[in-house]
């Protein structure tokens, strides 16, 4: 064979080989995919993430009486790690002891002044009533050596024995009023007496209740549990630096574990398929193979903005019908919402399904040809079609537009 037929062989190979990539594979990509028309069960699904939480807690709180002592910001100077298990009467955290620790010293200066102004009450009573004391012994002296007088005097002439009976009738009057003073005087300084006291014991009992108040920012745990850390307003979590309310002094809780939900927001369009009473498998992204049963208890009727976006998001509540050991508050869950389901339907995959002016039709194979039938279509789900009318089960429909079906006419449906 000579050198030229060799170098026309070898081009025609190459010809060929070029040939074979540019529309050999180009028909390999554009080959049709077909599936078969089927008939049986439909199901219809929300499936959204949520957040695992429990339906029931009790909550540890700090002392709900630091109003009473006008201490207003309770703020957390130590918290266990969320996720503690902790047993009854074990550590849970400690509040900032510095306010109730400067009223304390307050209160201790505070006593040294009434102590002291108790105890010069007490000496000046003392002081008093020992004057008025000897006052009255005095008189008594007195009247007795008058007394004396008028016997040794009774050879006196009358005058004298009349002045001296003047004498200690004066003198026995002066007694009665001393006396009654003595009396009045003893009252008032016993009155003085309780009300200093009063004082004492007032503060005495306020260091008392201030004391308590300071064992009481230590906190323990009334239960045994997990503890979780509870959730403000904003979504943030109070931990170590938070500052407590007054009039919501919970530091953490203990959740029930036997009583869980998840909790999960839906967008506008799926929440008009939710409803309450609707069954869900709830799945954990924690343990892909744990998945548990529930139930839709709450929808929302108003939506509400999540933080950074203005779409409106309705809060769903699902309980769980089963418990499991491992589930823990804040763990998230995937929540598959069963909203329709139909038996001995005929579906077909979205794919199969194409449109032209509001007509909604399908490629079709016929033997060796390609029908466009039109379909009526049902409910769908993220997957298939229900069709009402147009395909029959068995029917193979076409997934992707086939070559050369353009000009085709639309079978259409008979009213």
């Amino acid at each position: 064979m000579s050198k030229k037929k060799f170098l026309i062989i070898g081009a025609f190979l190459v010809v060929l080989a070029i040939s074979y990539s540019l529309f050999g594979s180009t028909s390999s990509e554009n080959k049709p995919i077909t599936v078969e028309v089927k008939k049986g069960k439909f199901i219809s699904e929300v499936i959204i993430s949520g957040e695992a939480q429990s339906t029931s807690s009790k909550k540890i709180k700090g002392p709900g009486n630091a109003m009473r002592f006008r201490i207003y910001n309770l703020k957390i100077q130590d918290l266990v790690a969320e996720g503690t298990i902790v047993k009854k009467g074990e550590y849970i955290g400690k509040l900032d002891p510095s306010e109730v620790n400067g009223k304390i010293n307050d209160a201790m200066l505070n006593l040294e002044n009434a102590q002291s102004k108790y105890t010069q009450q007490q000496l000046d009573t003392t002081l008093t009533l020992k004057q008025e004391r000897n006052t009255i012994k005095d008189l008594l002296f007195t009247i007795e050596e008058n007394k004396l007088e008028l016997t040794r005097s009774v050879y006196e002439p009358p005058a004298t024995i009349r002045q001296l009976e003047i004498k200690i009738e004066k003198n026995e009057r002066d007694l009665k009023e001393k006396r009654e003073d003595y009396s009045i005087k003893k009252r008032q300084a016993n009155a003085k007496m309780i009300q200093v006291g009063t004082e004492v014991s007032k503060i005495k009992k306020q260091i008392e209740d201030l004391t308590n108040l300071q064992k009481a920012f230590t906190i323990y745990s009334e239960d045994e549990g997990m503890v979780t850390y509870i959730k403000e307003r904003n979504g943030s979590k109070r931990k170590t630096g938070s500052t407590l309310s007054p009039w919501d002094p919970s530091i953490a809780s203990l959740p029930d574990l036997t009583k869980m939900e998840s909790k999960t927001y839906s967008n506008e369009v799926d929440i008009r398929k939710i409803e309450k009473g609707l069954p869900v498998k709830v799945g954990f992204d924690a343990f892909p193979n744990i998945e548990l049963e529930g139930e839709v208890t709450q929808v929302a009727n108003i939506g509400e903005n999540k933080r950074g976006s203005d779409i409106k998001l309705f809060q769903v509540l699902i309980k769980l019908n089963e418990t499991n050991n491992n589930i823990r508050p804040g763990m998230t869950t995937s929540n598959r919402i069963l909203t329709h389901e139909e038996e001995d339907v005929i579906t077909v995959p979205l794919e199969a399904i194409f449109s032209k002016d509001s007509i909604s039709y399908s490629y079709v194979k016929s033997g060796y040809s390609i029908q466009k039938k039109q379909v009526e279509l049902g409910l769908s789900n993220n997957e298939e079609v229900i069709i009402i009318k147009g395909l029959k089960e068995g029917e193979t429909v076409y997934l992707n537009k086939p070559e050369d079906t353009d000009d085709k006419s639309i079978t259409l449906l008979d009213n």
